[in-house]
């Protein structure tokens, strides 16, 4: 079994007297494809922002390759090698797709020796493993939904992350759409990516996921996996009702 690359101990997050996250622990070994599943409203977007770094947890560790990030903000998160996409895409609209992935190129990976030149190669690479080599010099503005998420993804990329978290990348894509990006993800995976996936499209989870974690209420009611999953009595009733 590969070592352990991300480790969340007992993590609580609360708003005010709400409590989105309440004793969360999770393991996610290096190489490894980890689903994320829930009812809107479980914890699964903050889980994922108290392992980034946007937000801080009240109570609880966080650790990365051994290094304890708990208190690290974002950027320092990143800087090691821990990248996500968002749910609602914001690229810069002023600028084309290869200037978009060329901010996280040389705000991260090339901040210590800049070259232009390799940016500009690496960024239209990137792209091209996304399918939007042809639209490198496009304005954003122009981009289709499923493109958006590409670009997302891209972005993230962009960073040479050793763990990736995608939040619902799948949104809103039609079904050729989402097989093309599982296509795409699934090859990140095979490049030795770590890979955590937050997605409400159970048909992409179960191909994509290795090992599958379910969060009601801020807590993880059930783990194992896609097969496990689908079988487990809490999550049949947190999806399905009893």
């Amino acid at each position: 079994m590969s070592e352990a690359l991300l480790e969340v101990d007992a993590v609580t997050k609360r708003f005010g007297g709400f409590v989105a996250l309440s004793q969360v622990s999770l393991t996610v070994r290096s190489g490894e494809r980890l689903g994320i599943i829930g009812p809107n409203g479980s914890g699964k977007t903050t889980l994922i922002n108290c392992i980034c770094g946007s937000l801080y947890s009240d109570a609880g560790s966080i650790g990365f390759d051994g290094v304890e990030v708990t208190r690290f903000a974002a950027h320092r998160r990143a800087r090691l090698g821990i990248a996500r996409s968002f749910q609602v895409p914001r690229p810069f609209s002023s600028m084309t797709l290869a200037e978009n992935i060329a901010v996280p190129l040389e705000y991260v990976a090339h901040r210590r020796s800049l070259h232009r030149a390799d940016v500009s190669a690496e960024a239209r690479a990137i792209l091209a493993q996304m399918g939007l080599a042809d639209r490198a010099d496009a304005p954003t503005l122009t981009l289709t939904q499923v493109d958006l998420r590409k670009l997302e993804l891209a972005r993230a990329l962009a960073t040479r992350p050793r763990l990736l978290i995608l939040d619902e990348v799948m949104a809103g894509l039609s079904s050729v759409e989402v097989d093309e990006m599982l296509g795409i993800i699934l090859g990140l995976s095979r490049q030795g990516v770590t890979i955590m996936m937050i997605e409400h499209i159970m048909r992409a989870i179960m191909r994509f996921s290795e090992r599958v974690v379910c969060l009601d209420a801020g807590r993880i009611m059930a783990e194992g996996t896609p097969a496990q999953i689908v079988q487990d009595p809490n999550v049949q009733r947190i999806y399905l009702g009893d």
